[in-house]
């Protein structure tokens, strides 16, 4: 027997939670509740599909016998089965991953995102220097008591847990804390180059396509309802109808231009690809910004053209 994703989706009880969720939420965080969903479905799938693969090692005892009935078959058995509802519990905790999206954190969308994720990189920042210290502290005196970077119910936590966890050989596992930082870093140079990015629409036939940076939204405005087929491809390459501005729209993103470049439907009259459109788009700033600072020659109006725009 196989669990098909189908078969898991149209449950009522984990497709309900992340309804439940989006009316409590932004609709800007509709798509990343709608791909917890869906990876939660195909990973439950698989552990329900494993769980019956692995019923099916070992026969009953009342079908083998006593005197025949496989031992050693059956621990690994166990053994499997314990594996696989640990993987299950871990499966289970996408749901309130899906509970807690838009409640907190710091989100792309935001007009402050970067603002913010440099205030919160300073954070980890500084707390990584002080766990640093407090490292350097029991590596010299072989204790934590008496550090003054800690209070007295920090130092008594930390004697704990290093009691408790044999393998805890410091106080700080820095691991964490460095992948982070690495990953707020690349956030913000990531938001950053997006912010100074330029980007283009274009019309198709039978409509039109708006980079709105405002909102920070790929969006796809039809003449008319598209025919079934159409929707069916918008939505399987993570498109949704958003009936407040009247447009099938998705997050801007890098995504979201691969994606536009693979819809048949939307494809510039102009015969270039949307990617080649953005290319376009972000090559002319560069050339004006040089004709600006290309400095004049005596006698000379106007600065010469740049090779490639020459060439055109």
């Amino acid at each position: 027997m196989q669990v098909t994703l189908t078969t898991i989706q149209s449950t009522r009880q984990k497709p309900a939670v992340a309804e439940k969720q989006k009316t409590r939420v932004d609709p800007m965080f509709h798509e990343k509740i709608d791909h917890l969903l869906d990876t939660y479905a195909r990973k439950l799938a698989d552990n329900m599909n494993q769980q019956f693969t692995i019923d099916a090692r070992v026969p009953s005892v009342m079908i083998a016998g006593p005197a025949n009935f496989p031992i050693r078959q059956k621990e690994k058995q166990n053994r499997a089965r314990d594996s696989n509802m640990e993987e299950w519990r871990h499966i289970q905790g996408l749901l309130d991953k899906i509970r807690s999206t838009g409640m907190g954190g710091i989100s792309a969308d935001d007009p402050e995102a970067v603002t913010k994720l440099k205030e919160k990189l300073e954070g980890l920042e500084r707390s990584q220097l002080i766990m640093k210290e407090v490292n350097i502290y029991y590596r010299k005196h072989g204790t934590l008591d008496g550090c003054a970077l800690l209070s007295p119910n920090q130092i008594e936590k930390l004697k704990s847990d290093m009691a408790r966890y044999s393998w805890l050989k410091k106080p700080f596992d820095l691991t964490n804390t460095s992948a982070e930082i690495r990953r707020v870093k690349e956030l913000i140079e990531d938001l950053s180059k997006r912010a100074e990015t330029e980007f283009s629409g274009w019309e198709f036939q039978g409509g039109h396509v708006e980079m709105n940076r405002q909102e920070n939204r790929l969006q796809i405005f039809f003449d008319g309802k598209p025919d079934a087929d159409t929707r069916t491809e918008l939505k399987g390459n993570g498109f949704r109808w958003a009936p407040s501005v009247g447009a099938w729209q998705r997050q801007l993103t890098d995504n979201a231009l691969w994606a536009a470049d693979h819809l048949a439907c939307i494809q510039p009259l102009s015969g270039e690809r949307p990617s080649q459109l953005q290319k376009k788009a972000q090559e002319k700033p560069s050339i004006l910004k040089t004709m600006q600072e290309y400095p004049k020659e005596p006698g000379q109006e106007k600065p010469p053209m740049p090779k490639k725009e020459a060439e055109r």
